[in-house]
């Protein structure tokens, strides 16, 4: 007799317990995603109802995900998160809600078990003391394999509950959320994209070792780090650059309503363009966007013009564009988004979209066009509001080029 797969048998079991028509409870639920090695991810979801629909709010330190698309098909609950390719299927049981969650990728769908359990707020219960003070700076150094990145993590401590993010050469890991207990730190964070957990022990106030990782259903790696508040990320290998001889870029794409949209458009003439390089699987790029849509609203008249050029998933016209409408509306978005029918995976991305520039490394990447149709300069990564002072310095100098080149020209 051959064995049943083990998502298939977990499947199977929920399908036999039929959900109650009466309402869930509202209140604070505690989520663990589980991982193929028996580690969980975990978060906090609060959950009311507006108007008499249900409404979920996903908490992560700062951040409040407001998730409204929660249906019921036959027995079972769907909850379709309001970015990316996410979504919860679910089923209510005596005391829990479980299921599982789906995300789909580039070249796969992954499928995680999660339990939701209810009347816990707290992320980590279990957290009740410790005498370690790790707020502040640190330099961290993860290893995946044989490769090394070096990051800073910032922490944020009361008591025992602790917050921060961590910045590598890519952007940040957005809103981490945790407790210390005793020598142990545990941060975790879920948006429907990220699903991250970050366990270390503290050896004192300046030490962390036998750091882990987790992402996803079977990622991992481990980490060490040194309290410094000098620590800095190097980003001389994420770098883009105009190649020899090229000063302009050249493209044409499809907007979400399939109208060719070209660079050398009136629209973007003689004015200041900002080329926002990005994809509608990448949460850097959600935060970005949320800042430049603004951005846009409040300076299109000084003679501003913003384009993304999206990298999805899929070569899939329709696909790419139903996760792009989730971006548009959510952000309210009314600059032009455009569809560039390739792959984010893609080694030769680049070469095939702007090839006058050295390879996209990471996204989001920005590009800044001056009133004379050449590029200026080029933005690698993103630092998001989780991330404090350095959002904040990261507007200031996105205010103050945007202005020189405004003055160029005049």
């Amino acid at each position: 007799m051959k064995k049943i797969p083990w998502l298939l048998c977990f499947m199977t079991a929920l399908a036999a317990t039929a959900f109650p028509n009466s309402p869930l409870p509202t209140g604070w639920w505690r989520a663990s995603l589980l991982r193929n090695d028996g580690i969980t991810i975990d978060f906090n979801v609060n959950m009311q109802y507006k108007k008499g629909k249900p409404v979920w709010y996903i908490r992560n330190a700062a951040e409040k995900i407001e998730v409204t698309a929660i249906g019921q098909k036959q027995d079972s609950i769907i909850v379709q998160m309001p970015l990316f390719e996410s979504e919860f299927r679910l089923q209510r049981n005596s005391n829990t809600i479980s299921g599982v969650w789906i995300k789909k990728t580039s070249t796969s769908t992954q499928i995680m078990p999660v339990v939701f359990t209810p009347g816990v707020q707290q992320r980590y219960p279990q957290a009740k003391q410790t005498k370690r003070k790790i707020g502040g700076r640190w330099g961290a150094t993860f290893i995946d394999g044989k490769k090394q990145i070096q990051a800073v993590i910032e922490f944020k401590q009361t008591g025992i509950a602790l917050t921060g993010t961590v910045l590598t050469p890519t952007g940040d890991y957005r809103y981490l959320e945790g407790a210390v207990h005793n020598d142990t730190l545990k941060l975790s964070t879920f948006d429907g994209s990220h699903a991250y957990y970050f366990r270390g022990t503290i050896n004192n106030d300046s030490v962390i070792t036998d750091g882990f990782y987790y992402s996803g259903a079977t990622s991992v790696e481990t980490w060490t780090a040194q309290k410094n508040e000098k620590a800095s990320i190097p980003d001389t290998l994420s770098a883009v650059y105009l190649k020899p001889g090229e000063d302009s870029l050249h493209f044409r794409f499809p907007d979400l309503d399939s109208n060719m949209v070209s660079i050398s458009d009136d629209r973007f003439r003689n004015k200041v363009v900002i080329v926002q390089i990005m994809g509608s699987w990448c949460p850097n790029c959600m935060d970005e966007t949320a800042f430049l849509s603004e951005y846009y609203k409040a300076n299109k008249q000084r003679g501003i013009e913003i384009v993304a050029l999206a990298y999805e998933y899929s070569t899939d016209f329709s696909r790419s564009q139903k996760s792009l409408r989730k971006f548009q509306q959510r952000f309210n978005i009314t600059y032009p988004m455009l569809i560039t029918g390739v792959r984010t995976i893609d080694s030769l991305r680049t070469e095939k979209t702007l090839p006058e520039i050295t390879r996209i490394k990471m996204f989001p990447t920005t590009l800044f066009i001056g009133r004379d149709g050449k590029m200026k300069k080029a933005h690698t990564g993103f630092n998001g509001p989780a991330t404090g002072v350095h959002y904040e310095a990261f507007k200031k100098e996105f205010y103050n080029t945007v202005d020189e080149l405004l003055k160029e020209g005049l």
